[in-house]
């Protein structure tokens, strides 16, 4: 199933980070393309098992849905 998405930083401190890349920077591409791929296709990657979600996640952000 591919299903466009919207793509969020989970803060505005790492989202200014990773503005303050580099244009150039490998780092910066990869994620650049990783999100590209993910307003694509919100399935684009591995679901991780609810058993495996970190407590901390669970509590800070409520998720019920975790990918990789």
């Amino acid at each position: 199933m591919i299903k466009p998405s919207k793509v969020k930083f989970i803060s505005i401190r790492l989202e200014k980070e990773f503005e303050s890349l580099e244009e150039g920077n490998f780092l910066k591409k990869a994620i650049k393309r990783a999100i590209n791929d993910l307003h694509q296709n919100a399935f684009c990657g591995v679901q991780i098992p609810k058993r495996l979600f970190p407590v901390e996640y669970i509590q800070k952000y409520s998720i019920n849905n975790l990918w990789k």
